[in-house]
């Protein structure tokens, strides 16, 4: 499989997600309307990186705005039998040190989780999303993929603080992405609802990964909380409506890809748009706009506004209550391929999964094919309990 969509430095030891800007090298993210564009910046994060001497080995292929499953519908990437990640499966066979991702509905943790290694999506905002090329802004976060916790701990210290170019980011000048820290005595949940939503190998894996943990002296429990589904249709809607907003600037003139054939300029945007957009965006961009037409607009974006703030209450209580929630990333460890036209159906159920991170911008981290939710800022207890269940493993 080919993984990269510009090979950049051979001795690079830094893959990036081809939705994050490298000055000088196409950025397409995975879309046939952004063939050609080249950027005349650097990602804020990747400016970090280079500036402590870091090399950027390319731009890994990534699915169209990273809207799909793991990264199977890209328009520049080779067509699998198996899907997996790009950077994912980089990082899996030690082609490169970490590799840079940005979550926008969970593909990375997805990605991560089939190819067994590890992916943080941290806490909204603290990781400069200057130089991403953006679709839903109120809940995508570049994070960082790595085979353990140890080398996301150390590119997270070097990329997240605050970036004034970045009118989101939070004025921390620095966070703590320590995974040392003693677990014993922590406590962690189980969603009931959603591992009776895995399959039987999900759940093995969760069901493991809590038996390593009771044994590094946390204790684990199940507890019931309905508000996940309800979470994920109203993330599906922000997300499906912002996406819509955002991409509606490429339109074929400026930049990307253009029609050949048209008679005026509403030809042009109908055609460059139709032949550039791939049928899961252009499911999406439809989606988006209906839930913000004036008939739908209270109805559903403002709805799923209260029900973002609904369900965040309820992740706070569950979080005061426990140090992290232990849930599957995805309903199986292997996904089967499957036409581009399921997709849309596809990727919203499995979105319950993943959804409640982006909706409310708390940190996830993936490890040991499993997730690990945490309180905003916590990412320390995350990746010190995966760190305890990687050192069981050695």
């Amino acid at each position: 499989m080919k993984y990269y969509a510009t090979k950049i430095n051979d001795k690079g030891n830094i893959a990036v997600d081809d939705t994050i800007l490298v000055k000088g090298f196409p950025a397409t993210a995975g879309s046939r309307i952004l063939d050609g564009f080249k950027p005349l910046f650097d990602a804020e994060a990747v400016t970090r990186l280079t500036n402590k001497g870091y090399e950027i080995s390319g731009k890994a292929h990534v699915g169209e705005f990273g809207l799909d499953l793991v990264g199977e519908f890209s328009h520049y990437s080779e067509k699998e039998n198996v899907l997996c990640g790009a950077s994912a499966e980089l990082v899996a066979k030690g082609e490169v040190k970490a590799a840079l991702g940005v979550d926008v509905n969970g593909a990375p943790r997805r990605s991560a989780a089939l190819s067994g290694i590890s992916f943080l999506k941290p806490t909204y905002a603290t990781v400069s999303r200057y130089g991403v090329i953006s679709t839903a802004a109120s809940g995508e976060a570049l994070g960082v993929y790595a085979k353990d916790t140890c080398a996301i701990s150390e590119i997270m210290t070097v990329i997240a603080g605050h970036d004034e170019k970045d009118g989101t980011s939070l004025k921390n000048a620095a966070y703590d992405y320590s995974n040392n820290i003693d677990v014993k005595g922590t406590k962690v949940c189980i969603i009931k609802e959603l591992f009776d939503k895995a399959d039987e190998s999900a759940k093995a894996k969760i069901t493991a990964y809590a038996d390593s943990l009771k044994s590094a002296g946390v204790t684990v429990e199940e507890i019931s909380c309905p508000l996940f589904e309800i979470g994920n249709t109203a993330w599906q809607i922000l997300m499906t409506a912002e996406t819509c907003n955002n991409i509606s600037r490429y339109d074929g003139v400026k930049y990307g890809y253009r029609a050949k054939e048209y008679k005026n300029i509403d030809e042009l945007y109908v055609n460059s748009r139709t032949e550039g957009f791939n049928f899961l965006t252009k499911a999406v961009i439809l989606y988006g706009s209906d839930s913000l037409s004036k008939n739908r607009y209270d109805n559903c974006y403002g709805k799923s506004l209260k029900v973002r703030r609904v369900v965040s209450d309820e992740i706070k209580k569950i979080l005061s209550s426990y140090n992290a929630i232990l849930t599957p990333v995805c309903s199986k460890t292997e996904y089967e391929s499957y036409d581009i036209s399921e997709a849309f159906v596809k990727v919203f159920e499995e979105g319950i999964f993943t959804s409640a991170a982006n909706l409310t911008g708390i940190p996830a981290l993936v490890s040991g094919e499993v997730q690990l939710l945490g309180n905003h800022f916590d990412e320390k207890t995350l990746l010190s309990l995966a760190h305890s269940v990687e050192r069981k493993g050695e």
